[in-house]
């Protein structure tokens, strides 16, 4: 709460726009709990990348980097094909654009996009997973998606359409889009 307890009186977005900069969410990967999702993607209660996140991050990128540039081991995915081309070997030189590539390929989404309310959820939940540092994630991806959060720059995320079993790879594909 701010000292000058006047600053809370005033018109109600003042107030309001006042109570989200001091509920900041850091993202950690964990502790992510219902209301912290609703403050976010319902309230626009900004979020942040903890610096514990970014660190756990930068180990795993590393491992990426590693099997991405310089080894020959295959890694799923990172310098492989996907599905029934896990055979073959991507080029070291083609290895960011395969990962574009599986983007556009996901992102087949159509019909009336998503309310902006489901979308910062989505951008909210993506971004504290990828905090977890298991997936090798630029930091500087998650600090993009975070920004776009908190400035209000929502993608277009169709409703209908997915691919995979779970059923999320679509909406995910259209979060990511560049």
């Amino acid at each position: 709460m701010p000292r000058d307890r006047s600053l809370l009186r005033g018109p109600l977005w003042v107030r309001d726009t006042l109570a989200t900069v001091i509920e900041s969410k850091a993202l950690t990967g964990d502790g992510l709990v219902l209301a912290d999702v609703w403050a976010v993607a319902v309230r626009h209660a900004p979020a942040t990348l903890s610096e514990t996140a970014r660190e756990r991050m930068r180990a795993a990128r590393e491992i990426v980097e590693r099997a991405a540039h310089g080894t020959q081991e295959h890694t799923y995915g990172v310098n492989t094909g996907f599905g029934r081309f896990v055979s073959r070997s991507i080029p070291e030189e083609l290895a960011e654009e395969l990962q574009l590539r599986l983007l556009r390929s996901h992102a087949c989404g159509v019909g009336e996009p998503y309310p902006a309310e489901i979308v910062r959820a989505a951008m909210l939940l993506r971004a504290n997973a990828l905090a977890k540092g298991y997936s090798g994630a630029h930091v500087s991806t998650v600090e993009l998606l975070v920004d776009c959060l908190n400035r209000g720059v929502l993608p277009r995320v169709p409703s209908r359409g997915s691919v995979g079993a779970s059923g999320d790879l679509a909406p995910l594909a259209h979060l990511a889009l560049p």
